[in-house]
């Protein structure tokens, strides 16, 4: 590198002085010879004075005088003593110090050369000084000359990473000002050679901005994009077969193409992931090395490939045992004895592990079998989790008043994953008991048993029942950690109940006892692309439940009901979103089924605005029947805000449904329901908050309905 135009006027100044100095002390040859400096004179020919011997080669010099003055700190900005040093951030202290001097300091003679007047003029430019350079000072930051080409990580990476972003909105003094766009300059030249722009000039300008702010420009011209020459990866030749054309490909990088160093990360991942999808348990790839020529514009790549053998799988150790053995852990997972290893599969059965809800942590270590060559056991370290779990719930709804419930549960009180829930609920509408239990993977993946004892009293203004049920049902759904295409389940219940009810033909009350049997089974499909915050695709889902019913005789009736949902993005921020839902009951008249069994609509999951089961045929009392058909409608926008990182949005809605006595529905009366939804994003799912309002009521509806609860509505 060419020394400065600051440093060469330092450099010559003082090697003038040294010569003066010399030019004074040698004023002899005795003198000379005393520093060690041999002396000629000026005729042609002649020897040295017969009293000086001849030069010893091999003779070290004799040390050059110390002439007392001290070597000039070039780098060190000039301290004025008598005024009070601002006190830095660590951060600030360690900025490149280059920026303490003129800006026209980092221009060298190649460079100017190759710059039209206009660039100089632009460089120079850069040496602009506020008149008060102690006072504190705003900034603006704004780019000129980045490529077009440049993808969005760039701009994410320069604001995650910028000192000048980073305390932008904090005042600062020039020279601080000056050394954070240092730090910028040389950070905005590694991104462009992680694009290969390898050859990028950078350069940051200041000038006067608005008020007392100062305009921080940084000025980058790109240059050409460095490609790629020889790729190499040394030793993928040692996997087995066809293997190593497999690899190349999966790798993907050819010569020619630009380079990337996101693309190398990216083809070294997939790589890894090929062979470990193919068998080799234990390849490695080393870190790539680039070797750029300026001279060509291109780099050469090289990554050392050890592939390791092929093995396929074998057994799943465990030491800990305490929640299950090795048997429960082989019927999780997705792969049998002799498959091919693949580490997909060794991270799903991780997953499936830690769905369980017994376990914390779990690693799955491949282990070569010494018994066995070719073949991989699985070594499971687990932690496990809490398995005990008290909760409680204290809320308050519009129409239903005050709700309290508790709950205990042990998630493996037998083994394995045999859960007990003990639930109470205490409420203005509901009071009621129940013993729950739930065996998570039962005989295969997926299947879950659940039973379930239940006692309880419900006086609502739709009904009011004292029901005694048993009930048991095998399924497959999804979880918050694996979510599936394909849901159902199939199960069995028995009730007896005691409710209320109005006799249509007199209008007077009474009390029935109801026995009924149920047969209920459900086929879901979900297409979408999150569990409780979907933004695109669709879900279907229909549920069928033929009963039969021991009441003034015996009598059978099925219960249907077919629900679709769809979620389109609109933009980034705004996703538009809307439901659908047919119900009918056929078989039996609405006097003959209970009332607990027939079809009702209002409330948050369903027609917001609405009191619950407020929606539908009312009796004398203007209390809500019931009926054996419905339809619900509903469309929102889901909003996302740019407040507070992005994690709040705003939900309008508009909701449309109606219940009817006979078994299919007409479409007309229907009711609407229109409001406005918060949402508030969490790590666990967005939190909601509704608002709505009836617009064509019925007598006794409320005007303001507020509904709380996690998930979106549908």
């Amino acid at each position: 590198m060419g020394l400065t135009a600051s440093r060469f006027r330092c450099f010559m100044l003082l090697a003038g002085i040294i010569l003066a100095i010399l030019s004074l002390a040698i004023s002899s040859p005795a003198e000379a010879q005393a520093i060690g400096i041999e002396s000629k004179t000026d005729s042609v020919g002649a020897g040295p004075p017969p009293d000086l011997e001849p030069l010893d080669a091999d003779e070290p010099l004799t040390e050059f005088p110390d002439f007392g003055v001290d070597w000039p700190d070039l780098d060190a900005p000039a301290v004025d003593s008598s005024e009070p040093q601002e006190e830095e951030t660590s951060r600030d202290l360690e900025l490149d110090r280059r920026l303490s001097e003129d800006t026209i300091a980092d221009i060298d003679d190649e460079t100017v050369g190759s710059e039209s007047a206009q660039e100089l003029e632009d460089a120079l430019a850069a040496n602009y000084q506020p008149a008060d350079g102690l006072a504190e000072h705003g900034y603006e930051i704004s780019f000129t000359g980045l490529p077009a080409n440049l993808d969005g990580m760039f701009g994410e990476r320069f604001q995650a990473l910028s000192a000048l972003q980073q305390y932008k909105g904090t005042e600062a003094n020039f020279a601080q000002i000056k050394r954070r766009a240092e730090t910028d300059r040389e950070l905005v030249e590694r991104l462009l050679r992680i694009e290969g722009y390898y050859d990028a000039i950078v350069r940051s300008r200041f000038a006067a901005g608005k008020g007392t702010d100062i305009a921080v420009t940084i000025a980058v011209t790109a240059g050409p994009q460095y490609k790629f020459d020889e790729i190499t990866l040394d030793g993928v030749e040692k996997a087995e077969g066809d293997d190593p054309q497999q690899f190349r490909n999966a790798f993907g990088l050819q010569s020619g193409e630009i380079i990337n160093s996101d693309a190398v990360v990216a083809a070294r991942a997939n790589l890894d992931n090929e062979m470990a999808e193919n068998g080799y348990a234990f390849a490695q790839t080393e870190q790539a090395e680039l070797v750029i020529d300026h001279a060509d514009r291109v780099g050469d790549l090289d990554i050392v490939v050890t592939p390791g053998g092929k093995y396929v799988f074998g057994s799943i150790l465990m030491q800990n045992t305490q929640l299950f053995g090795p048997e429960h852990a082989e019927l999780i997972a997705r792969f049998d004895e002799g498959d091919l290893y693949k580490q997909s599969d060794v991270e799903d059965l991780r997953r499936a592990l830690i769905a369980t809800g017994l376990i914390s942590t779990v690693t799955l270590k491949p282990v070569a079998s010494e018994e066995e060559p070719g073949v991989v056991n699985l070594a499971a370290n687990i932690t496990p989790a809490p398995l005990r779990t008290i909760a409680g719930e204290l809320g308050y709804g519009t129409g239903e008043g005050l709700r309290s419930e508790i709950s205990w549960e042990h998630r493996n009180f037998f083994p394995p994953e045999g859960l007990i829930r003990l639930t109470g609920v205490l409420a203005t509408q509901e009071q009621s008991g129940s013993i729950t239990y739930r065996r998570n993977n039962f005989r295969r993946r997926d299947n879950v048993l659940n039973g379930q004892v239940a006692l309880s009293n419900i006086d609502n203004s739709a009904y009011e029942a004292r029901t005694f049920s048993v009930s048991a049902s095998l399924e497959r759904q999804s979880n918050l950690i694996f979510q599936k295409k394909w849901n159902w389940s199939t199960g069995v219940e028995l009730l007896a109940s005691q409710e209320r009810d109005i006799n249509g033909n007199n209008q007077t009350t009474s009390r029935d006892i109801f026995l009924i049997g149920a047969l209920p089974v459900t086929l879901a499909y979900d297409g979408s692309d999150n569990l409780l915050d979907p933004t695109t695709g669709f879900r279907l889902s229909a549920r069928l439940s033929p009963e039969a019913s021991l009441q003034s005789g015996s009598f059978f009736y099925a219960r249907s009901q077919v629900d679709g949902s769809a979620y389109y993005p609109v933009s980034e921020k705004i996703v538009l979103a809307g439901r659908a839902r047919l119900g009918s009951i056929v078989g039996a008249g609405s006097n003959r089924i209970a009332p607990s069994r027939r079809l009702y609509s209002g409330g948050g999951g369903s027609v917001r605005g609405f009191g619950f089961q407020r929606i539908g045929p009312r009796d004398v009392n203007n209390d809500p029947a019931g009926g054996r058909s419905l339809v619900e409608f509903s469309l929102e926008a889901r909003v996302r805000l740019d407040l507070f990182g992005g994690n709040f949005g705003v939900v309008p809605f508009i909701d449309a449904g109606n219940v009817y006595a006979d078994s299919l529905p007409d479409l007309t009366g229907l009711r609407y329901g229109a409001g406005l939804g918060m949402r508030y994003y969490s790590d666990f799912g967005p939190i909601r908050v509704d608002v709505g309002t009836p617009l064509n009521p019925q007598p006794g509806d409320s005007r303001i309905v507020v509904y709380v609860s996690l998930g979106q509505a549908f």
